[in-house]
């Protein structure tokens, strides 16, 4: 007499239990870098330097190797190319004006960016110089002074440095002593200068701009967009800038 076949026993329905236990490190642990990542300072030269590894994310594109060696692509070693040393000298100056200006960049007083002319240190004006005038209010202004003519003075020798003034569009006042902005504008950088003079910068290296409001940050038609526009650019100058 054949036997009855047994009964399979199904599994319970949805996922193991370990499963879940596992699913929940994992999502602690990606939290958890991407706390690090949001709170730490994002070398920039790095970060341009993993991004030209990959040359796509398509599924048969593949990217360049990190290792130290030959990139293919450039023909030519990372060590040996002729904008590495002046890139990483331009990072170690952004690195050393985000720790010295600090407190100054907190309050808004002090904004440290990067751009195509180099490394920018921007006074907001309206913190730096007495109202509706080209007058530096040094007792607000020297601490700040004193910090950038050290920083100026740690590059290396052949470093150049551009002063830029900035406005917002309104007009100046007719009965004023300044026709237009850029009179404005061009004397707030000259007396910026005058006292990193003071404070012992070399100003053989140094250009003054008057830009007005050319160059505007954000939109003059508010009252916050133009105190933002309204600031003095100090400009440790990129190879090839000048």
């Amino acid at each position: 007499m054949a036997r009855p076949p047994k009964k399979v026993k199904c599994p319970p329905a949805g996922s193991p239990e370990w499963m879940n236990t596992y699913g929940d490190m994992v999502t602690l642990l990606l939290c958890f870098f991407v706390m690090l990542f949001t709170t730490a300072t994002v070398d920039g030269h790095e970060m341009k330097l993993v991004i030209a590894a990959f040359s796509g994310l398509g599924l048969l594109e593949g990217g360049n190797t990190l290792e130290a060696g030959h990139l293919a692509e450039l023909g030519n070693t990372i060590e040996s190319l002729p904008s590495m040393d002046a890139g990483r000298a331009l990072d170690q100056a952004r690195k050393k004006a985000v720790s010295q200006f600090q407190s100054q960049i907190k309050s808004n007083k002090v904004r440290v960016t990067v751009d195509e002319r180099g490394l920018i240190i921007s006074l907001a004006a309206d913190a730096f110089f007495k109202p509706a005038t080209a007058e530096v209010d040094i007792e607000a202004a020297r601490q700040t002074l004193r910090d950038v003519s050290d920083l100026v003075n740690s590059l290396e020798d052949d470093r150049r440095f551009r002063i830029e003034g900035h406005t917002d569009s309104l007009q100046t006042d007719p009965d004023g002593p300044w026709e237009t902005n850029w009179e404005l504008s061009a004397l707030r950088s000259a007396n910026v200068l005058h006292y990193l003079v003071d404070f012992g910068v070399d100003e053989q290296k140094f250009q003054i701009v008057g830009c007005a409001d050319t160059r505007p940050l954000a939109d003059n038609s508010t009252a916050e967009g133009r105190a933002y526009n309204r600031r003095v650019d100090i400009v440790i100058l990129a190879e090839g800038q000048y």
